[in-house]
C-alpha cells in the first residue's frame, strides 16, 4: 500500500488555461517535446500539433475540444489537458477543471490579462484549483513582464510571486534568472535545453533587488517563512521553495514564470515548477459524494472502493470512449462498475492511457489517474462510476445554458433519421449543445454557446457524419422577467368529471427579484398543509418554462404563497401542483413583464486611425462603450453589446480596419431588450 501511495505522490493532473491565442497549445506541444513524448515540435500555424488533432482545429488554428495527454518529467507522471480559449467553448473548460488538481494559466506578455483569461481564471476559482502563471511570448515586440504581472494583480487580484527575471528583451530574449536559486538559465539559438550558469553581472543588482522583494512578499503570506525572514532578513532557497509550494496549494499566492514557448525557452523551468508547486492527488481534499442522502468522503487510495467521474464522451471510428478521473480505488479491464445516472451495471471493455487522438492500452487505472475507457453504453459527462457494492454520487460539472439557436434540417428528406441520430450524438459528446423540436414550426433547433460553437457543430455534421444540412440564421435565447408584480392573486382549480375530483385554492404574491427564482410560504394556521405547499412550488417552477410575452423562460421573480384552502376529499398533490402552474401563469399575465436579451462584453483591438468608425458601428449595434485604452499604436475598446447584434461582426470589423481589427466577447448576463426586438 505504501508503494501505491508513493506512486500517487508523483502524479500531477493539470490543465493549460488561457485566452485564445495566448499560446496554450504551443506550451503543451513544447512540454511534450521537452519530456520526450514527441520527437518533433508541432506548430499551430502548420496544423501539426498533437492536441489540436481535429480537422477543424487545424483549419481554424484554435483549440475547440479539450485534449488529454500524458508525459513524464523528473520521475513524475503528468496528466495534462489542453483546454479551449474561445468563450464559445467555456463549457469544455468547466468539465476539465472539475477533474483537475492544478493548472498553468498562460498569459500573453504584450496583452497581459485578456477577457477570456479572466473568465477561465474565475472558473478555476470556483473549483478551487491551484494555479501557477506562465507569461508567454516574451520575444514579441512590446512584451513586458512587469506590465503583464501588474495586469494579473489588478484584474485577477491574486498575490503574484515572480520567481524569474528575463535575460534580454523582445527579440533579444534568451533566458531567465531563477530568483529562488539565483542562477541563470540561457538558451542558445536553436538549442532545446538551457545552459545553467551564474547571474550575468549586468543583471546581478536587479536580480538581488527582485529576490529581496520576492522574499518579503512570501514572508508576508507564510508564517514559517516570516519566522526565518525576521531572524536572517532573507530566505534560504529551501525555505522559499517550500513556502511557494504551500502558498500555491492554498491559493494565497500565484507563482509567476516567463518564457517564449514558440522559441522553446522557459519550458523546463515551467515543468520543474509544476512538479515542485502544484499538488498531487494526495495533496487535495478527499472527494465528497452522497449516498442515500448522506455525505461521504473517498480518499485518493487505490485500496478504497472504486469511484470515478466521467467528464467527456467521444465517439471515435472504433467505438465510444468515456474519459474519466479516478478519485479512489482501482478498476481493471473487464470489471463491472455501477453507473449511478442510468442506475445500471456496465462492464469496462478496455482502459486507455490517452495521447490526444492516440491511445495506449493499460490493464488497470488507480486513484489519481485520468484515462479513457471503452465499453460503456450509457455514461455521459457528469456520470459517476463506482463499485457496485459501494455506490456514491459525485457532484457533476455544471452545464451552461445555451444562448444562441439555429434551425437545422437535412437537405435530403431521406437523411432526416440520420440527422436526428447525428444530433443526438453531438449533444451526448457536448452537453452545452441542446437539441429540441419547435412545437409551432416542427423545426429541429440546435442551441449552443455562440455563433462559432454552432458553426463547429454544423461542420461536424457535414464532415463527421457525411450529412448535407441547411442551417438557419442564428437566433438568441431571450428571457422574461417581472418588472412590476401583483399581490393577492386568487386562483381556484376545481375539476369534477366523475370519480374523485380535484380542488385546490391558492393566493399568490409575485414580485421582482434580482435573478433566479425564489418561492416561499407565508400561510398560517395550516390552511395549506406542507406537502401541498411543496406541490404548489413544483407547479410554479413548471410555469417558468414559458412566459406571457413570447413563450420564453421566466427568471428574476419571487413567489409567495399567502393563503389557500383545501377540500377534505378532492385536494391532492396533483391538484395543488396544477393550481401552482396555472395560478402563476395567470399572475404573470397580470404583471408588467420585461423581455430580456443576452448581452456580451466585447473587447475590440483596432488601429488608432479606425477608432471613430468602429465606435460608430458599435453604437449602431446598440453597444455601450465602457472603456478605451491605447496599446502600442492600437486602441483597445470595451463595450457591452446585445448578442443578437454581433452576428457577422467579425467580417464587418475586418472590412472597417483593412483586416487589422480583432475582437473577443464573453457573456455578461441579460439586459432589458427594446420593445422593437422580435420575441419569436
Amino acid at each position: 500500500m505504501r508503494t501505491n501511495l508513493n506512486t500517487l505522490a508523483v502524479v500531477r493532473n493539470l490543465g493549460i488555461l488561457a485566452h485564445v491565442d495566448a499560446g496554450k497549445t504551443t506550451v503543451t506541444e513544447r512540454i511534450l517535446y521537452a519530456t520526450g513524448t514527441i520527437h518533433r515540435r508541432g506548430e499551430v500555424h502548420d496544423g501539426t500539433t498533437i492536441t489540436d488533432f481535429d480537422p477543424q482545429e487545424r483549419d481554424r488554428g484554435i483549440t475547440i475540444f479539450a485534449a488529454a495527454v500524458s508525459c513524464a518529467w523528473d520521475g513524475h507522471r503528468i496528466n495534462l489537458i489542453d483546454t479551449p480559449g474561445h468563450v464559445d467553448f467555456a463549457d469544455e473548460v468547466e468539465r476539465s477543471l472539475r477533474v483537475l488538481d492544478g493548472a498553468v494559466a498562460v498569459f500573453d506578455a504584450v496583452a497581459g490579462v485578456e477577457p477570456q483569461s479572466e473568465s477561465v481564471w474565475r472558473q478555476a476559482d470556483r473549483h478551487g484549483v491551484p494555479r501557477i502563471a506562465f507569461v508567454n511570448k516574451l520575444d514579441r515586440a512590446g512584451a513586458d513582464l512587469d506590465t503583464a504581472v501588474a495586469s494579473i494583480r489588478e484584474r485577477l487580484h491574486p498575490a503574484p510571486l515572480v520567481v524569474q527575471l528575463p535575460i534580454g528583451t523582445e527579440g533579444g530574449f534568451r533566458g531567465v534568472v531563477d530568483l529562488v536559486r539565483m542562477r541563470a538559465l540561457v538558451w542558445a539559438d536553436g538549442a532545446d535545453t538551457a545552459v545553467e550558469g551564474p547571474v550575468p553581472e549586468e543583471l546581478r543588482q536587479e536580480a538581488e533587488r527582485r529576490r529581496r522583494l520576492l522574499a518579503e512578499a512570501v514572508a508576508e503570506l507564510h508564517a514559517g517563512a516570516l519566522e526565518e525572514f525576521c531572524v536572517q532578513a532573507t530566505l534560504s532557497p529551501q525555505t522559499l521553495a517550500a513556502a511557494l509550494r504551500d502558498l500555491t496549494r492554498s491559493g494565497d499566492g500565484i507563482v509567476v514564470l516567463c518564457g517564449s514557448a514558440y522559441r522553446n525557452r522557459g519550458i523546463e523551468p515551467l515543468l520543474d515548477a509544476v512538479v515542485s508547486y502544484l499538488p498531487s492527488p494526495l495533496d487535495v481534499p478527499a472527494v465528497r459524494g452522497t449516498h442515500d442522502g448522506t455525505e461521504q468522503e473517498r480518499a485518493a487510495d487505490p485500496a478504497a472502493p472504486f469511484a470515478a467521474l466521467a467528464f467527456k464522451v467521444n465517439a471515435t471510428p472504433t467505438g465510444r470512449l468515456t474519459y474519466m478521473r479516478v478519485y479512489s480505488g482501482t478498476v481493471e479491464k473487464g470489471d463491472a462498475v455501477w453507473d449511478t445516472g442510468a442506475r445500471r451495471t456496465e462492464r469496462i471493455g478496455r482502459i486507455l492511457r490517452v495521447q490526444a487522438d492516440r491511445h495506449a492500452q493499460v490493464d488497470r487505472a488507480v486513484a489519481g489517474d485520468i484515462v479513457a475507457v471503452a465499453g460503456l453504453k450509457s455514461a455521459h459527462a457528469g456520470t459517476t462510476l463506482c463499485a457496485p457494492d459501494a455506490p456514491l454520487v459525485l457532484e457533476p460539472p455544471g452545464v451552461a445554458e445555451p444562448v444562441v439557436s439555429v434551425a437545422v434540417e437535412a437537405r435530403r428528406s431521406t437523411d432526416a433519421d440520420k440527422l436526428a441520430s447525428a444530433l443526438a450524438r453531438l449533444a451526448e459528446e457536448d452537453p452545452s449543445l441542446v437539441v429540441r423540436t419547435d412545437p409551432e414550426t416542427g423545426q429541429t433547433v440546435l442551441s449552443g454557446m455562440g455563433e462559432l460553437h454552432l458553426e463547429v457543430a454544423a461542420e461536424k455534421l457535414r464532415i463527421g457524419h457525411g450529412l448535407e444540412v441547411n442551417v438557419g440564421r442564428p437566433r438568441v435565447s431571450y428571457r422574461e422577467t417581472v418588472g412590476r408584480g401583483v399581490s393577492g392573486l386568487v386562483f381556484r382549480h376545481v375539476k369534477q368529471d366523475g370519480g374523485a375530483g380535484q380542488f385546490a385554492h391558492v393566493v399568490l404574491d409575485v414580485e421582482p427579484l434580482d435573478e433566479g427564482f425564489e418561492f416561499r410560504s407565508a400561510v398560517v394556521g395550516g390552511r395549506v398543509p406542507q406537502e401541498y405547499v411543496r406541490a404548489v412550488e413544483a407547479g410554479c417552477r413548471d410555469a417558468l418554462a414559458e412566459g406571457p410575452l413570447g413563450g420564453h423562460p421566466v427568471t428574476g421573480l419571487r413567489v409567495t404563497l399567502t393563503d389557500g384552502s383545501t377540500h377534505v376529499k378532492d385536494s391532492s398533490d396533483t391538484a395543488f401542483r396544477t393550481a401552482g402552474r396555472l395560478g402563476l401563469r395567470e399572475a404573470l399575465r397580470a404583471c408588467a413583464m420585461v423581455l430580456l436579451e443576452p448581452v456580451v462584453e466585447v473587447t475590440v483591438t483596432v488601429p488608432e486611425g479606425a477608432v471613430g468608425g468602429v465606435l460608430g458601428d458599435l453604437a449602431a449595434r446598440r453597444g455601450r462603450v465602457s472603456g478605451s485604452t491605447a496599446r502600442g499604436g492600437s486602441a483597445v475598446l470595451t463595450a457591452t453589446v446585445p448578442l443578437a447584434e454581433l452576428f457577422g461582426y467579425a467580417t464587418r470589423l475586418r472590412s472597417r480596419t483593412q483586416g487589422r481589427g480583432t475582437f473577443t466577447a464573453r457573456p455578461a448576463g441579460y439586459a432589458p431588450a427594446p420593445a422593437v426586438t422580435p420575441v419569436r
